[in-house]
């Protein structure tokens, strides 16, 4: 977290990432039950989204017509959304000792849009500092599937896709070599996850994770 925010207690800044059908939804419920459990306040948080403002440029950018949006255009959409997040959810929780569990943050447009969608990565991290600073996860998990694997699991739904799960195979496999690079790049930070096998198989891998990285107690749930 970024030495700005004001000392005294604080809590503790958690996001889930990857590609689609990895179950970050699901597992960020089930880490936030965890978290209460063991006598934790949460909150529990998603980008883009989380607030009133932020949840209408979700709309735009999910359920606009296919290539609605340009890659920059996107990324600027993100990050206006992830301000108004930020400011109205994330510091604030932080702030007053809660810890914040998000599903995506910052690098799910690195991925999606960086490296998915070609948009200019060194732009994309420019404008991460101007907007966000140096603000970063005390830790994120990748949760990482295999294309094919995930984009099975979101049709299994019986829901409408979005736009991004209507794009192809090699869209998806950018992305999932986006989030990979970036953990790769940044090991203090994130930790991937293998997003195979049972919710429960899943859900005991991140407790571990978590207990171990943060130094809390998680039992089992």
């Amino acid at each position: 977290m970024t030495a700005a925010q004001p000392a005294g207690p604080q809590g503790r800044f958690i996001t889930l990432e990857g590609g689609e059908g990895a179950g970050k939804s699901t597992q960020v419920a089930l880490l936030a039950d965890a978290l209460r459990s063991a006598g934790n306040p949460v909150v529990a948080t998603r980008e883009p989204g989380g607030t009133e403002g932020a949840e209408a440029i979700r709309a735009l950018l999910m359920h606009a017509p296919d290539h609605g949006w340009s890659a920059v255009s996107e990324v600027l959409l993100h990050y206006a959304a992830r301000r108004e997040h930020l400011d109205k959810v994330v510091l604030p929780a932080l702030s007053r000792g809660t810890w914040v569990v998000c599903d995506r943050f910052a690098d799910s447009t690195m991925a999606y849009q960086g490296y998915g969608l070609g948009c200019d990565r060194q732009m994309i991290s420019a404008l991460h500092q101007l907007v966000i600073g140096p603000f970063r996860p005390d830790l994120t998990l990748v949760l990482d599937v295999e294309p094919g694997q995930g984009q099975a699991r979101t049709a299994s739904r019986g829901q409408p896709s979005d736009r991004y799960e209507r794009l192809d195979s090699t869209f998806h496999a950018r992305v999932r070599a986006g989030f990979l690079a970036i953990a790769g790049a940044e090991p203090e930070r994130c930790v991937v996850v293998a997003a195979s096998g049972t919710v429960a198989d899943v859900a005991q891998r991140i407790r571990r994770i978590v207990a171990d990285r943060l130094r809390i107690g998680l039992g089992a749930p």
